[in-house]
C-alpha cells in the first residue's frame, strides 16, 4: 500500500507536468498574440493566434475533409507496414540463410531518403496511390526492432526451453514473441510518427488537386497567401499527429505496464 505522503508528492509531480508545459505554451501564444498586434505584423507573414483559431472554426467542415483524407492513407500505410514488417522481421529471425540474404537490401530502403524515391513511385503507381511511397519509411521501423527483439532473447531461458523439448512454435510464442514486444512496439511508435510524415510527403509529391488532404490543403493555401488556413491545416495535422503518438503510447502501456520495467510505476 503506498503511502500518503509519497501519493501526494506523486500527485504534486502530476500536476507539475501538466502546469509547466501548459503555462509556457499559454505564455508563448500570448506573447506572439501581443507582438502581432504591437507590430501590425500583415496576416499574410504572420497571423495572430486568434486569427488562426477564427479560421479554424471557419473552415473546420473543410480542413476535417482534408484530415479524412490524409488519416485514411497513413492509418492505412501504417497498418499495412506494420504487417510486413512483422511477418517479414519474423521471417528474417527464423531463417539465417533469408536473413543473410534480405538484410542488405532491407538496409539499403532505409537509407535511401524516401523524397528521392517518391517521385518513382508516383510514376510507377499514379497520383491516386501516391501514399504507397510511405511505406517503405514506416516499414523499417518495425522491421528492425521486430529482428533486434527477436534476436534478444536471454540465451539462459532459450537453453532451459531446448532443455525441456520445447518445439520452435512455443519458443516463439512462449519466450521469444514477449522479451520482443518491448522493442516491437518501440518500432511501431517510430513507424506511427514516419507514416504521418510519409504521408504529406506522398500528398507534396502528388502535387495535384485531386489529392484533397491536409497536405494539399496547405500548398494551396500557401499559393494564395491564405497564411491563417495554412496554420489552421498545420494546426490540424499536428493535433492527428499528437493524437496517433498518444494511441501507440497507450497500447505500450496497456500491454507492458503490468510487467515490463519500461511502464511498470515507481516508487521514487
Amino acid at each position: 500500500m503506498r503511502h500518503p505522503a509519497s501519493a501526494l508528492a506523486l500527485l504534486r509531480r502530476q500536476r507539475a507536468n501538466v502546469l509547466l508545459p501548459l503555462s509556457l505554451g499559454l505564455a508563448f501564444l500570448f506573447g506572439w498574440e501581443a507582438l502581432v498586434r504591437l507590430y501590425q505584423v500583415p496576416k499574410f507573414v504572420l497571423p495572430a493566434p486568434s486569427l488562426i483559431l477564427q479560421t479554424l472554426v471557419q473552415d473546420a467542415p473543410a480542413l476535417l475533409k482534408a484530415l479524412r483524407f490524409t488519416a485514411a492513407i497513413t492509418l492505412g500505410a501504417f497498418c499495412l507496414a506494420l504487417a510486413s514488417g512483422l511477418v517479414v522481421g519474423v521471417l528474417l529471425t527464423q531463417s539465417r540463410p533469408l536473413e543473410k540474404a534480405l538484410w542488405p537490401y532491407a538496409l539499403v530502403l532505409q537509407v535511401t531518403p524516401m523524397v528521392a524515391i517518391a517521385p518513382l513511385i508516383v510514376i510507377w503507381v499514379g497520383l491516386d496511390r501516391a501514399w504507397l511511397a510511405l511505406l517503405i519509411m514506416a516499414f523499417f521501423p518495425v522491421l528492425s526492432n521486430t529482428a533486434i527483439g527477436l534476436k534478444s532473447v536471454d540465451h539462459g531461458l532459450r537453453n532451459v526451453f531446448e532443455l525441456y523439448g520445447a518445439s520452435p512454435w512455443k519458443r516463439f510464442l512462449l519466450l521469444q514473441l514477449p522479451a520482443a514486444l518491448p522493442y516491437i512496439l518501440g518500432g511501431v511508435r517510430i513507424s506511427a510518427g514516419l507514416a504521418v510524415i510519409g504521408a504529406i510527403v506522398a500528398e507534396f509529391v502528388a502535387g495535384s488537386g485531386s489529392t484533397t488532404g491536409l497536405a494539399w490543403t496547405i500548398v494551396e493555401a500557401g499559393g494564395s497567401l491564405n497564411i491563417p488556413r495554412m496554420f489552421a491545416a498545420l494546426l490540424v495535422l499536428s493535433a492527428f499527429g499528437i493524437a496517433i503518438w498518444y494511441l501507440t503510447a497507450f497500447v505500450q502501456w496497456l500491454l507492458l505496464h503490468r510487467w515490463h520495467e519500461s511502464e511498470s510505476s515507481r516508487e521514487n
